[in-house]
């Protein structure tokens, strides 16, 4: 989500920060099974992504509630919640960026790759995803898709005999925020 800020960024001349509104954000999650599909949400906590258009590095944090995980049904829930996520112990999910790249088009529209670093269940694990959006001004929208292999990641597989799930995860979200622009300290600019 922060190559916006990269790219839009190096078209001005300035880097950004972006603040994820947790009002605007939704972060589904979609995990295929032998019966059927289970679709779900997590809440956003807050989320803060830094960008310098000049190198394309990125910084701050995302930070989800991962006891915010809801399916619609609760017994299924407590059982991701205790036994595969460890909520108690591992109450976040985080997501450090570290570097973007991609485009930004006349109109607003980009399309780019966050390169960051997601810790899940106390573990670090490098992902790329990618985003699409648009940045107006200061206001940004954006969405991603990525897959998780949970169960590579040494999370437990929540299979019951025959009602067995996939080994991967895939995660949807849709956000907003506000961009605040920073001038490029090379160029020493007298906005």
């Amino acid at each position: 989500m922060a190559a916006f800020v990269h790219q839009a960024a190096a078209a001005q001349l300035r880097s950004g920060t972006l603040e994820l509104d947790p009002s605007k954000t939704l972060i589904e999650f979609h995990l295929p099974g032998a019966l059927h599909t289970t679709h779900g949400t997590f809440k956003l906590e807050h989320g803060i992504i830094k960008a310098d258009p000049a190198t394309g590095e990125a910084g701050g944090s995302i930070i989800v509630d991962a006891k915010s995980g809801d399916s619609g049904l609760s017994s299924r829930d407590n059982r991701m919640k205790d036994s595969v996520l460890e909520v108690q112990k591992y109450p976040q999910i985080t997501f450090a960026p570290g570097h973007v790249t991609g485009q930004l088009g006349t109109d607003g529209q980009f399309q780019a790759k966050l390169q960051g670093v997601l810790t899940l269940h106390g573990a670090g694990h490098q992902i790329v995803m990618e985003v699409r959006g648009r940045l107006v001004g200061n206001s940004l929208i954006a969405k991603s898709h990525f897959s998780v292999p949970y169960v590579d990641w040494g999370l437990k597989d929540p299979s019951i005999l025959l009602l067995t799930v996939a080994k991967q995860v895939d995660i949807d979200i849709a956000t907003a925020g506000h961009v605040v622009w920073t001038r490029d300290q090379a160029r020493g600019s007298n906005k």
